[in-house]
């Protein structure tokens, strides 16, 4: 009896330990952003193109709510889960179809990292995290029309792997198309460099349709801080085979309010620069602008087009967390390109409040 009991206090005592070495933590996250936006030819036919439309909007940021779940498993491996919602605060109402934005599981060790699910893409991972359009905030939620550097931002089915060696990171993805109507399959890479003020990095990302046709994105760029300063510069291609399906291409190329219609039907390929600095004026004081330049291919001379993108703000930091900022946005179309209103013109002007928790 006794050694029975000796044998179960030591089983017991094995199990507490490995209890103990399999720590796991769950923290929450999120972001509230809301801004009153008026937005000028902005009315919802070619006979009112000229109304001014004021709307409560997302704002700088959109609006999430996510949990993060690591969890130490021994001999240098962690378990990863993160899943990400994200929502419309002005509203109370789900900002997507697809209710999480991001959902996946994955595995980190000395080998790198593996994730799988619905998750960012390599565009959208090198873009922001290299040379994003305000050090501050990667890009404005409301006026975005850096979204064609990302084909969506996010990719359903994924699986990527990631390595980090000293200031060089690289990743790759891939995910089949599950037999969906719309395709969905992708592969790609990116390597970004990061050290001291400067960060480089390029991508490729490809994906397929329902027909087995394909887009190609490539987007290279850099950032440089010193002192105060912030310069970011970036190019993107986004280039369409043959018969690609065209409801899918407004999607990938983005939001035709803060875009215009890119989306045409008949789009061969669309390239884009951006260029852009910050100041730190004080510790709760930073103001950037920004520069987009985008040029637009058809395969018949119906879907060439030009635009010019704008964009100025003004953001006050009250504490980490909570800050207010005043952004203005204007838009210019050239060659055929317009609001689907027909405007060819659009000044955007916002003031807003957001927290991070």
């Amino acid at each position: 009896m006794k050694k029975k009991s000796l044998l179960f206090g030591a089983t017991l005592a094995a199990l507490q330990c490995g209890a103990m070495a399999q720590q796991s933590t769950v923290s929450v996250y999120g972001i509230v952003d809301v801004a009153m936006r008026h937005t000028t030819n902005d009315g919802a036919t070619a006979a009112t193109r000229g109304d001014a439309q004021n709307q409560l909007t997302a704002g700088m940021s959109q609006s999430r709510l996510g949990l993060n779940v690591s969890e130490e498993i021994g001999g240098g491996l962690k378990g990863l889960v993160n899943i990400e919602h994200r929502f419309n605060a002005d509203e109370g109402t789900a900002a997507a179809a697809d209710f999480w934005r991001q959902a996946w599981v994955g595995l980190q060790g000395g080998f790198g990292r593996v994730t799988l699910g619905r998750q960012y893409n390599v565009l959208f991972d090198v873009f922001t995290s290299t040379y994003a359009s305000f050090k501050y905030s990667p890009y404005i939620e409301a006026y975005k029309p850096e979204i064609g550097f990302s084909l969506g931002a996010r990719n359903s089915n994924m699986v990527k792997y990631l390595v980090e060696s000293g200031p060089w990171r690289a990743a790759l993805q891939a995910s089949p198309s599950e037999g969906a109507a719309t395709g969905g399959k992708s592969m790609g890479g990116y390597v970004r460099y990061a050290s001291g003020p400067l960060s480089v990095g390029g991508a490729y990302l490809e994906l397929h349709d329902g027909a087995d046709l394909k887009v190609q994105a490539y987007t290279v760029g850099g950032a440089y801080a010193t002192g105060p300063w912030n310069f970011s510069l970036g190019w993107a291609r986004n280039k369409f085979e043959t018969g690609f399906n065209p409801a899918i291409i407004g999607t990938l190329l983005g939001n035709g309010g803060t875009n215009g219609t890119f989306a045409l039907g008949n789009v061969e390929h669309r390239d884009m620069i951006s260029v852009g600095g910050s100041y730190q004026l004080s510790p709760q004081l930073n103001l950037g602008a920004h520069y987009w330049n985008a040029r637009q291919t058809g395969r018949t001379t119906a879907g060439d087009g030009k635009a010019h993108f704008y964009a100025v703000v003004a953001d006050y930091a009250f504490s980490k967390r909570t800050d207010v900022y005043l952004e203005v946005d204007r838009t210019k179309f050239s060659d055929g390109l317009t609001f689907a209103n027909g405007a060819t013109s659009r000044v955007g002007t916002m003031v807003g409040v957001r927290h991070r928790f």
